[in-house]
């Protein structure tokens, strides 16, 4: 389990609140449950926002306790319900927001989702004064501030079972198959997904690649007889169609090739032990930071503890691929 750092209590919190936002991921669910069992224990009253920044908006309010989270763990997805709400881009609309929260008397907002969730939560506390804690909640595995972000390692299963899968029908057919990761600008989901299916290739954004090269190598591997079938596995990398382009490519060279593009099924499931795991201590400890006066700050996890990061640096920077992760892609290339 991760440790949680002793501190002491100079806050009296009667009164939070919760939100997800953004893009939904396995193990959010986790997350509320221990900020709500973990707020009870100290008896503070927690409200949930429905469907992030815009239920904020909406005034889409609904009591939490320990009874009504206690069958949460198991479940794929958020109870409280996501959204992405573009009128918080708005410092009106912020301003509106907050004044919800303080007309209910609540005193605090814990916010579990990516770096635009994040950065409405920064914007609140900066602008207002409202105090806020984030959580990082996203498959990409691209923020800023922890080792690993809630819902990765259940997308990283669920990919990793669907390539297997798929490996079985490429050995059986002798296709070249192509299968797209969900990360949006982050090729981690598909760099740990390739390195533990043991695929031919890997195409991420961490590391460019020209289509015309890729296209050439693979053409050659199928002509020399070293491989007459093969997993490709892609990033997103931000822009659609890149699977298909390389299919395109491959068949003008005489390679027939499939594409299976992953998507939502890495968001969606049963979260694995490790994210309920770290769901619990980061929902756990963001009670604590709270009553601790901490403000302002996501908190992730390093080494084993929790830590806290300011928010201003976590938005403002990206989680980027170690080079020892790029390094052992290079060096268990099989082919190339």
């Amino acid at each position: 389990m991760y440790q949680i750092p002793d501190l002491k209590q100079i806050e009296t919190l009667r009164h939070i609140a919760v939100l997800t936002s953004g893009g939904d991921s396995p193990g959010m669910n986790a997350a509320i449950r221990a900020i709500v069992r973990t707020a009870n224990h100290f008896n503070i009253e927690v409200t949930g926002i429905q469907r992030g920044y815009s239920g904020l908006l909406d005034n889409a309010f609904v009591g939490l306790n320990s009874e009504n989270v206690c069958n949460l763990i198991q479940r794929g997805g958020t109870t409280l319900m996501s959204a992405r709400c573009k009128e918080f881009h708005l410092r009106e609309t912020r301003e509106l927001a907050v004044n919800n929260l303080r007309q209910r008397g609540i005193e605090a907002l814990i916010v579990i989702g990516g770096d635009g969730s994040l950065t409405g939560a920064r914007l609140m506390e900066k602008e207002f004064g409202f105090p806020v804690i984030g959580l990082p909640g996203t498959i990409d595995n691209d923020i800023y501030g922890t080792e690993v972000c809630i819902g990765f390692d259940t997308a990283l299963h669920t990919a990793v079972n669907a390539v297997d899968r798929i490996r079985d029908c490429a050995n059986s057919s002798e296709h070249f198959h192509i299968v797209e990761c969900m990360g949006r600008n982050s090729g981690a989901l598909a760099v740990h997904t390739g390195i533990a299916t043991s695929a031919e290739l890997i195409l991420i954004p961490e590391a460019p690649w020209q289509m015309d090269e890729v296209c050439h190598q693979l053409y050659q591997l199928r002509k020399s007889d070293r491989a007459t079938s093969g997993i490709i596995v892609v990033a997103e990398g931000g822009s659609t169609g890149v699977s298909y382009e390389i299919q395109q490519q491959l068949a003008l060279l005489g390679i027939d090739s499939l594409v299976t593009i992953l998507g939502h099924i890495q968001r969606g499931g049963t979260p694995s032990p490790n994210d309920r795991l770290l769901a619990s201590a980061l929902g756990n400890a963001s009670i604590h930071y709270l009553m601790a006066g901490y403000s302002n700050v996501m908190v992730g996890v390093e080494r084993g503890r929790t830590i806290t990061s300011d928010l201003a640096d976590v938005i403002s920077h990206r989680q980027s691929l170690n080079d020892s992760t790029l390094k052992l892609v290079a060096e268990l290339k099989p082919w190339f």
